[in-house]
């Protein structure tokens, strides 16, 4: 268990940069998530870390130590893959406990540790089988197995849950943020899916073009997005990001999103925006705060009642989501499931405005 520190990391290929300058304090036993589109250098940092890639400038420091210049076998880490990389002719045992067959370790204490891990994955009733007897699921275990025998300072995953279908991954994330409650180890967690950042991690990285966007826990992150980029990636589905302008209304603000509707602002939040009055700005609403109306009791002061006509209506069981234009960009809300009829009709909704975002298009930075 250990600390893990990057300096100044930077990875070019070339000319061209994979990873420019990034700086992060990951505290021991902490779960960090490294989440962001393909190619936002997620991986490669994963990959830095392990030793796997070469850094070409800054220091990355795991327990205290610079380990820029040490071999991936002597950083005492231990990586799960996105494919499980397990021997086919070896029983599952066998493949966990392979790598301390190779450091010398005593039969007994390799069995202790075999018999340890597979209790905690719940895999001991598999130990005596091969891998091609096993489901998708308990090979990601037996991979994680082989993880948590080396016992090692810190547990890096590369999105390891990427070859599994939607339902096995659901339960694969609970299992692994089970074993994390259990074997209190630094993880390193990267993935492209922003649910599976948003359901394990302690502390979630958005990483953009090489860069890192922001840094916060996962509901830091949804409610208090600092950039267009984070508000739109965090969530499921987008923040809604509409184009608007910032007016006066007598004393007080209003965004303007069509010649028909505005929204009037909290006063809470009018000295934040006056600077931008008279800019185009948008506007972002996350679906669940574009409701039906709910009655009195159900409304903030700051909620705003409009009609849409709903394009597309998505039953979802337990809530349904609405699609409508507002000015020709779409939009999407969430609803009582029985609330909307169908396409083509008129539904009053409201907007509740103390959730709302105002985000600069010119600076991306939000407001």
């Amino acid at each position: 268990m250990a600390e893990v520190a990057l300096r100044n990391v930077v990875k070019k290929y070339d000319d061209v940069v994979a990873v420019s300058s990034i700086n992060l304090d990951i505290p021991n036993n902490e779960f960090l998530v490294l989440v962001g589109p393909s190619g936002c250098g997620k991986s490669t940092t994963l990959r830095m870390i392990a030793g796997l890639e070469e850094i070409t400038a800054g220091e990355i420091v795991i327990g205290g130590e610079v380990v820029n210049d040490l071999p991936p076998k002597d950083r005492d880490i231990a990586m799960v893959f996105q494919n499980y990389a397990l021997y086919p002719h070896m029983t599952v045992a066998e493949n966990m406990s392979f790598g301390l067959k190779l450091r010398k370790f005593a039969k007994d204490e390799i069995k202790a540790r075999v018999d340890n891990a597979a209790k905690i994955l719940d895999i001991t009733e598999l130990l005596t089988r091969r891998p091609k007897q096993l489901s998708g699921g308990q090979r990601q275990r037996v991979a994680m197995g082989r993880a948590i025998v080396r016992n090692p300072k810190v547990f890096l995953f590369d999105e390891p849950l990427s070859n599994l279908d939607a339902k096995l991954r659901v339960q694969m994330r609970t299992e692994i943020k089970r074993v994390h409650q259990k074997v209190k180890t630094t993880t390193i967690y990267v993935t492209h899916d922003q649910v599976e950042a948003m359901t394990l991690a302690d502390r979630i990285v958005v990483m953009n073009g090489g860069k890192i966007e922001q840094i916060g826990s996962p509901n830091d992150l949804y409610h208090h997005p600092k950039t267009r980029f984070v508000a739109g990636f965090i969530g499921s589905p987008a923040m809604n990001l509409i184009p608007a302008k910032l007016e006066t209304n007598g004393s007080s603000l209003k965004v303007r999103l069509s010649d028909n509707l505005s929204f009037p602002v909290p006063e809470n939040r009018a000295a934040r925006y006056r600077g931008a009055i008279g800019k185009d700005v948008l506007l972002g609403l996350r679906p669940e705060h574009i409701t039906e109306t709910r009655g009195a009791n159900g409304a903030s002061g700051n909620s705003h009642e409009f009609p849409a006509t709903l394009d597309v209506v998505e039953p979802m069981g337990m809530e349904t989501m609405v699609f409508f234009k507002v000015d020709g960009v779409e939009v999407c809300g969430r609803v009582e499931p029985t609330a909307a009829k169908g396409s083509g009709e008129t539904m009053l909704l409201r907007a509740n405005l103390d959730h709302m975002h105002l985000i600069d298009p010119n600076t991306n930075r939000v407001l």
